[in-house]
């Protein structure tokens, strides 16, 4: 039943701290079919004055603002960030996350002592696979592995068990899918992408839209069981250089969009009701300011006729522009600006730039018609009903329903790509099963980033997933089901020798940008000391690999009888177990090209691939590997020469003074500000605080002048001027576009190489044009394999 024709008592709304919807406030479904929706977005607009509009155009984090701020400002939408939760705490039961729900749309639908028509505002969530920011929801596999499964109806059910754990929240927007096409593994958002094939890309995103949502044509589309997708983020995120999230895509503007904007005609087709823009640029234009490609392609093109929302702060990062100051984003067609924080200074210099002609009036009314237009299709303006009286609201049984999980339990299964296996699989019936590895029974580990967390992994345990089943647990159940037993031995040991130990590893929980990688080499050996021990005892043993990209596993698999990529399967570790078992068949295709080496550059395609897209065993075919070359130069290195050594920095000389040393890092001199900072441990890095003009030179007194650089750095706030780097004799690096990306993500590394500093000798300046502040965790001189990229 479509959202238009919800019923309910008007009476029935009071909340705590909040008034009921007023009698004054139509409730009763408006006549729609007798006036367009043009004419009924023209009308609106006619009634609404100027900051009104604006405010429909600023969305703004749960954590940043309150009902007051709602009542007063009326916000069209509003969102919650990876780590932000319903009153300061990201761990709330559901009940929360709907009374929060209730109070900040209350509060937007109160009358207005103008009269202004009342536009009810909307909540925003990333449920990236499943409504994962809620304990209890249903944990579905990455998009990495559900591209593995091919399986379209899978995605469609999928999208709409989300919607359906959505609505029990209260919430109406899911920032999903993610359709972008991931060509550089090292980037720390790969296993958000189906693919590195548009063409499996394309089928899978339009299925989850469809699944949220609805398909176009269907009476209930955005009613009971919907909710209103995104497709994101356009254009280029999974095509950057060197995969280094929010950077550069170069190169041929029709061939980036024959290959990154493929698949978004087919989320259009299905209707997808709005479009991210993504943080990357696009042969040095940022995507949040970029006309030709937001207006004249997405809209003129591809036909789009949705509404385009920015991304995180995304709009600050245009050239220009900052958080509160962007009317470039708005006239190259962003229609909503995310602005976690700054929204009410975004707010303001808004209505001041209308006033004054910066914006035109057309410009503003055809953005706030584009929200109207969601909102009209929603059928969220032709009745007012807070949102524990929708559909599904407030029926917790559905949050992690058994219909659900055993949907994820599915996708879990199809989504396993065997690799090798030389007739240890399926296990045996009642063989003794010994389970293995830090993995093995770590729901976290197996859900990766966007689970409760931004980043996922860290302190959560098992009892932060009520209901889920870890690897361990599914494959426990499912061997005594068959005769067997299975003990779980993280380190291994045993009394009694198994006839088969199954080995779960792989990579920490990480999200965007702290997951960005520098090579393809696993570092991790827990899980090849296990494999290395088992193989010593005669054991035979089958390898499970959690991971958010395919990785140079070389010496794993030579050592491993069996080898699954298990992707980041989620909560329902029975499904790998339904494999392992041979309970399911293997149906599991690669959807990127797999690594034969650890080489820093991107694989797509079968040149220097091991296995390429479309790979995967089936249970019965038990043919053997080659042995392969073990050689990773990136995991052998020697000793690095480092300026950071128990607790120290080096010694800083100012290059544009005779005097001013700031002994080991410290002090004032120059402009320059340097104070110790606790980082690992206590005063382990510095803040350095420059000002307008001011350099300063590190001396490193030996080492070989071939040598690059490796910095760990942390930026807390973009530079608002040209900040560089410049290392030996060479001309000066500008890296301010790269410090604004990186800003508030916390620490990451910045390499030096040939590839960009003409001379690597021993001194390393840096200089800032204007007031900044850098954090410094190491710098180390170190000898890199030749041809690496220098990355930010």
């Amino acid at each position: 039943m479509k959202k238009a024709f919800w019923t309910a008592s008007a009476a029935a709304l009071a909340l705590a701290g909040c008034s009921a919807i007023p009698a004054e406030v139509e409730t009763t479904p408006v006549a729609v079919a007798e006036v367009s929706e043009d004419a009924r977005v023209a009308d609106l607009l006619s009634r609404m004055s100027l900051e009104r509009k604006v405010a429909q155009l600023i969305q703004p984090q749960i954590n940043s603002f309150t009902p007051e701020d709602m009542r007063r400002y009326r916000f069209g939408s509003y969102l919650n960030g990876g780590n932000g939760g319903p009153y300061g705490d990201e761990f709330a039961p559901a009940s929360e996350w709907l009374r929060y729900a209730d109070e900040m749309y209350l509060a937007s639908v109160q009358p207005q002592e103008n009269g202004e028509p009342i536009i009810p505002t909307i909540w925003g969530t990333d449920a990236v696979h499943g409504h994962t920011n809620v304990v209890q929801a249903t944990i579905f596999p990455h998009n990495i592995g559900l591209g593995a499964t091919r399986d379209a109806d899978l995605l469609r059910r999928i999208g709409h068990a989300t919607a359906v754990e959505i609505e029990v929240t209260g919430i109406d927007w899911n920032f999903s899918p993610t359709v972008a096409v991931a060509r550089d593994d090292r980037w720390g958002r790969t296993y958000e992408s189906y693919s590195e094939d548009p063409k499996i890309v394309a089928p899978l995103g339009a299925a989850l839209v469809e699944g949220l949502q609805g398909a176009k044509g269907d009476p209930d589309r955005l009613g009971a069981g919907h909710v209103i997708a995104t497709a994101k983020h356009f254009f280029g995120d999974g095509g950057t250089d060197q995969g280094v999230d929010q950077g550069e895509v170069n190169g041929d503007i029709e061939d980036l969009k024959a290959l990154h904007a493929y698949p978004y005609p087919a989320t259009i087709d299905a209707g997808v009701e709005t479009i991210m823009a993504s943080f990357n640029s696009v042969n040095g234009r940022k995507m949040h300011g970029n006309e030709a490609l937001l207006t004249d392609f997405l809209r003129g093109e591809l036909g789009f006729d949705g509404l385009v929302v920015g991304d995180w702060n995304g709009h600050g990062q245009v050239k220009g522009c900052t958080n509160t100051d962007c009317p470039q984003s708005l006239l190259a067609g962003l229609d909503i600006y995310m602005v976690p924080d700054d929204w009410k200074g975004l707010l303001e210099t808004l209505v001041a730039q209308v006033e004054d002609g910066t914006i035109p009036m057309a410009r503003l009314d055809e953005a706030v018609g584009r929200v109207l237009r969601m909102k009209m299709r929603a059928g969220l303006l032709d009745e007012f009903v807070k949102p524990s009286d929708r559909p599904n609201a407030g029926n917790y049984a559905l949050l992690g329903s058994a219909e659900h999980r055993a949907i994820a339990r599915e996708a879990v299964a199809k989504s396993q790509v065997i690799l090798t296996n030389n007739g240890v699989l399926p296990l045996k019936e009642g063989a003794n099963v010994l389970v293995a590895g830090s993995a093995a029974d770590s729901i976290a580990q197996a859900s990766g980033g966007w689970t409760l967390t931004w980043q996922g992994g860290g302190d959560l345990t098992n009892a932060n997933f009520p209901g889920a089943t870890s690897i361990w647990s599914g494959l426990e159940s499912a061997v005594e089901a068959s005769g067997g037993s299975a003990t779980l031995s993280q380190d291994g040991s045993y009394t009694a020798k198994p006839d088969v130990a199954v080995v779960v590893f792989g990579e920490e929980p990480y999200a965007e940008f702290a997951g960005d990688r520098k090579h393809l080499g696993f570092p991790d050996t827990e899980g090849l000391e296990l494999l290395r021990k088992f193989k010593a005892e005669g054991v035979p043993t089958v390898a499970v690999f959690l991971s958010g990209r395919p990785m140079w596993m070389n010496r794993e698999l030579n050592i491993a009888d069996a080898f699954v990529a298990s992707w980041l399967p989620g909560g329902e570790g029975a499904g790998i177990a339904d494999v392992l078992t041979g309970a399911m068949p293997a149906t599991g295709k690669l959807g990127f090209s797999w690594p034969a080496t650890c080489d820093f550059g991107p694989l797509n395609g079968p040149d220097g691939a091991l296995f390429t897209v479309g790979y995967g065993r089936t249970l019965a075919d038990t043919s053997a590997l080659p042995t392969l070359d073990e050689t990773c130069a990136p995991l052998e290195q020697g000793a690095a020469k480092d300026w950071y050594v128990s607790g120290r920095l080096a010694d800083g000389v100012l290059a544009n003074t005779a005097t001013g040393k700031l002994d080991n890092l410290r002090g004032s001199a120059g402009g320059i500000t340097a104070r110790g900072i606790d980082r690992t441990a206590q005063e382990d890095a510095r803040e350095l605080t420059f000002s307008a003009g001011s350099i300063l030179e590190l001396v490193q007194g030996d080492g070989d002048d071939g040598y690059g650089y490796r910095i760990v750095y942390e930026v807390e706030n973009r530079p608002l001027a040209p900040f560089y780097v410049k290392v030996g004799s060479g001309e000066p690096l500008d890296i301010t576009q790269q410090l604004s990306v990186a800003a508030g993500k916390g620490y990451r590394e910045m390499i030096i190489t040939s590839a960009c500093a003409t001379d690597l000798g021993p001194t390393l300046a840096l200089g800032s044009e204007g007031d900044f502040t850098i954090n410094i965790g190491s710098i180390v001189r170190e000898e890199f394999a030749e041809g690496t990229d220098c990355s930010f």
